[in-house]
């Protein structure tokens, strides 16, 4: 009875050994057969009690030798198909470039604000950044707008609606209040930001939109040194050729003031509509700070002078990239915002 458990056992080590898988399905099956939880050697271990008990310790490194000619076999073949593996992937080239992934386009307004900051910068403009809510001080009184100003009115600004000494400010006019309390003259700056006013949105006005505000105070600042100033700007954004013109206007925090307008154009119905007909499309406001702001802020306008500008961002990217809707810089639609990049 014994002789018969031995050659089963030794029948079952040469199967093993016979075995060559040569794929992961034909190794799969081999795992299943010899060392899965129904293997077939599994069996062989309850023929342990029918084999004389002299005979049971050959009987057991027999049935372990078995077991583990099945494992070797296992590890072999598989290390071998990974190795396989492996070297069919060193036949791909993997120099060779891959798919090209998209890329992004930075949005109009901010291609020219960067230029807008670039261009002032080089002429020793320091960029100063501050809050958007603001109290009435900073947003109102310091630059000269009365008590009964329209823009106070709830129907103009955006107050907040459990302060209502405080609201979303209507110009970054407010960076330069911040900036004449705390620094003495000479101050040359500009302040980017986004600035909130209600008005209904239209081709031409939105609600909310991006401001950039210049001020510069120093001894003998001249009207004709704004002037110079604004016609480098302008030939710096928009070219050489670049045509614009100063009209008398007026401003609480600026006297005397100006608004400036660059030639669009009449070459079209959209020309038309956005130039009211005029073919000149207004870009900023400016003027000479008004004495009454600079002593509110604690400069002395016997001794020191100064002007500031104030222009929109998205109309200046209107007028560079002739866009007739200042509501499609809002809409984030990207067939429209794929058409630029950094390098217009």
């Amino acid at each position: 009875m014994s002789s018969m458990h031995f050659e089963k056992v030794q029948a079952m080590i040469a199967e093993i050994e016979a075995q060559a898988p040569t794929n992961s399905d034909e190794l799969e099956q081999f795992r299943l057969r010899y060392l899965g939880a129904k293997n077939l050697i599994k069996p062989l271990f309850a023929m342990m009690k029918d084999v004389a008990a002299d005979d049971r310790k050959h009987f057991g490194l027999l049935l372990n030798e078995a077991k583990q000619k099945a494992e070797q076999k296992f590890e072999t073949v598989q290390s071998g198909l990974v190795g396989q593996k492996s070297k069919g992937n060193q036949d791909f080239d993997l120099t060779a470039p891959g798919l090209p992934i998209p890329l992004g386009s930075r949005h109009p307004v901010s291609i020219v604000l960067n230029q807008i900051i670039d261009i002032f910068r080089r002429i020793g403009f320091t960029v100063v950044e501050n809050r958007e809510i603001e109290d009435e001080w900073h947003n109102f009184t310091a630059l000269n707008t009365p008590d009964d100003h329209p823009a106070r009115d709830m129907t103009d600004t955006y107050y907040l609606k459990n302060d209502m000494t405080r609201m979303l400010r209507s110009q970054t006019s407010t960076v330069q209040v911040h900036e004449m309390e705390t620094k003495k003259p000479p101050i040359r700056i500009i302040s980017p930001g986004r600035v909130y006013r209600n008005e209904t949105i239209s081709a031409r006005a939105h609600a909310q939109f991006h401001q950039v505000e210049g001020l510069y105070v120093d001894k003998d600042v001249s009207f004709a040194d704004m002037k110079q100033v604004i016609m480098h700007f302008a030939r710096e954004l928009y070219g050489e050729d670049v045509k614009i013109r100063l009209r008398p206007s007026y401003f609480p925090f600026t006297e005397p003031s100006a608004e400036v307008d660059v030639y669009w154009g009449l070459n079209s119905e959209d020309d038309h509509r956005m130039t009211k007909g005029t073919g000149w499309l207004e870009i900023m406001g400016c003027g000479m700070v008004d004495p009454n702001v600079l002593q509110m802020c604690g400069i002395d306008p016997e001794v020191y002078t100064g002007f500031a500008f104030g222009m929109g961002i998205e109309r200046q990217a209107m007028r560079k990239y002739k866009i007739n809707d200042i509501r499609m810089l809002f809409e984030n639609d990207i067939r429209f915002l794929s058409q630029f990049s950094s390098a217009h």
